[in-house]
């Protein structure tokens, strides 16, 4: 019967640094999320702050509008 390999600690390091920036993108991909979602839901008068790549509502509909007519 075969035994099972075991597992290098230089593998593991590897797993490990995966693991952490999968975390670390779901991460940000949730503090944008929130972000946008408070941004669209300030008070029209108010300036919030959006990071860049962020659209405004404005931008995304003229956007959507260009699409639906190209």
């Amino acid at each position: 019967m075969a035994t099972k390999k075991q597992q290098t600690f230089a593998k593991m390091q590897r797993e490990q640094r995966v693991r952490e920036k999968r975390q670390l993108k779901a991460e940000k991909k949730q503090a944008a999320a929130e972000a946008k979602l408070a941004a669209l839901n300030a008070p029209e008068g108010s300036e919030a702050e959006l990071d860049e790549g962020d659209t405004t509502v404005q931008e995304a509909d003229s956007v959507e509008q260009e699409e639906l007519h190209a």
